[in-house]
């Protein structure tokens, strides 16, 4: 029973070795890896009902006591983004089969996809900061594979940018959690709260909570380290930009609200007041971003960071409503931006082109795909009752609560810059005279449009059940804005 909590890391991981073996057979590859994803969500959905029922999941491999062996935890923030990147991986697979095309599949890219979300769940899961970083570089190989896949040249020159970045941050990642080791002497999550506890943050944990902040905002996007994403998330095919849009940023934003909640809890004037300025910066230089582009996929790219600036004001105001809001626009934000990335997709399948300006009219050829894209584009925007609506709501609560009144005024007003960028796409490529359209066939478009509908409807009753939903969100913020919870759970 208790080990249930590895199944989502470990099922992706076997079918992904699985997967090895049937490089060239297509239909194989296909099946395999949709039932290892269905498998794996089956037991994400099972841990999430067993932790809320039976509380937070632990277990320490090799039977060591808790500090001394590698702990996995699974508490109800890790499980409910564990379902999340299940959920949105399964639609991808499925989009996959006809937007990915075959000369791509044979080339290990399911195996790389289900090594990725290996990584991603296992960063999520895992209570040990060392393995955190051991599970970012599982799944950072296998985005290095997914980005190149294809070769085209622009894959290429932008995969160099990635890697490089990357290399550097991860080197950066092992230096600072080597020092924490050298200030507290554990490598357990919850270990290492109890220890700072103990010693009362001095100086040099709050310098090594800013290295923190800069190792995952490296990976997360913050301001000012965001400048590798758009152009390296722009380079590869759209089912591929989908995946890292909704999920490879939110595993550095989540390591974040872990950390700042779980470790640096002693000196919030300094380490929170650093997080809250630089969110806002955030969300500033995303909005300058989506409005300053007339290419799609850089429109929604920016939209990311902005998402990224907004969970993180949310959590950096370290009450309950700010959190229960950040908590919920991050499951909300990959569901949208998945459903997004998907919806343009089709849209550069119809036109052949993700430059507005070449487009318009489709709403006389591809009418669903107009109103699908408008339900998500107002859902990212947050026009209630939309999903976006709520956690937005929610998190400028917390922001009036703690005092942040201008910081929760910007965050409000980066909804209309949202809205307008969203609504630019809209008008350029549905309304007006149609655009002499490339000849594509009907039963691609048709496929392709099944899984992102369901995405799409999934985002709405997400907003809609926001009753449903709460109850989860808030054993989620529990544990997170009262540490003890989750250290009595592991160092029970």
């Amino acid at each position: 029973m208790i080990n249930l909590l590895l199944f989502p890391i470990i099922l992706p991981f076997l079918f992904a070795i699985l997967l090895l073996f049937f490089k060239e057979n297509v239909r194989i590859q296909r099946a395999l890896s949709l039932v290892g994803v269905i498998v794996s969500l089956i037991a994400s959905f099972y841990l999430l009902v067993t932790v809320k029922s039976d509380g937070i999941q632990a277990v320490t491999l090799g039977s060591w006591p808790a500090p001394f062996g590698i702990t996995m935890v699974s508490d109800m923030f890790s499980a409910l983004l564990v379902t999340t990147t299940l959920l949105i991986t399964l639609f991808v697979v499925i989009y996959s089969f006809t937007a990915i095309g075959e000369e791509r599949e044979r080339f290990f890219y399911y195996p790389a996809i289900l090594f990725m979300v290996t990584g991603v769940n296992g960063a999520f899961t895992t209570g040990d900061i060392f393995n955190m970083f051991v599970f970012f570089e599982v799944l950072l190989i296998a985005s290095y594979l997914l980005i190149v896949l294809g070769g085209e040249k622009k894959q290429l020159r932008e995969s160099i940018k990635y890697i490089l970045v990357n290399v550097v941050s991860s080197a950066l990642f092992v230096i600072t959690v080597a020092y924490l080791y050298s200030v507290v002497g554990t490598l357990n999550m919850a270990d290492i709260s109890v220890k700072i506890a103990e010693i009362g943050q001095p100086g040099i944990i709050t310098v090594i909570a800013v290295l923190m902040l800069i190792v995952f905002g490296v990976k997360g996007a913050i301001f000012p380290l965001y400048f590798w994403l758009p152009g390296s998330y722009a380079a590869p095919p759209i089912p591929v930009l989908a995946l890292f849009g909704a999920l490879l940023t939110k595993v550095g934003v989540y390591a974040i609200m872990r950390t700042y909640t779980l470790f640096f809890v002693h000196n919030v004037g300094v380490t929170h007041e650093i997080l809250m300025v630089i969110s806002i910066l955030t969300v500033i230089v995303g909005c300058i971003g989506a409005l300053a582009y007339f290419d799609l996929k850089q429109i929604i790219i920016y939209n990311i960071v902005i998402a990224v600036g907004v969970i993180l004001f949310g959590a950096a105001q370290m009450n309950e409503a700010g959190i229960s809001g950040a908590i919920f626009y991050l499951v909300h934000d990959m569901l949208i931006k998945g459903a997004l990335f998907l919806l343009i997709g089709i849209i550069i399948y119809v036109t052949g082109t993700s430059n507005l300006r070449k487009m318009g009219g489709l709403m006389k050829t591809h009418a669903p795909l107009g109103w699908f894209y408008l339900i998500a584009a107002f859902g990212l925007a947050g026009i209630p009752p939309l999903s976006g609506f709520i956690g937005k709501l929610l998190i400028s609560q917390g922001a009036f609560e703690a005092g942040n009144v201008w910081g929760s005024l910007i965050m409000l007003a980066s909804s209309l810059i949202v809205l307008l960028s969203v609504i630019r796409i809209f008008i350029y490529a549905f309304w007006g005279e149609p655009a002499d359209l490339p000849k594509t066939k009907r039963k691609p478009y048709k496929r392709m449009m099944l899984p992102t509908i369901v995405l799409v409807v999934l985002s709405v009753l997400y907003g809609v059940g926001t009753e449903w939903i709460l109850p989860y969100v808030i054993d989620a913020t529990d544990v997170l804005l009262q540490p003890s919870i989750y250290i009595d759970a592991v160092l029970k």
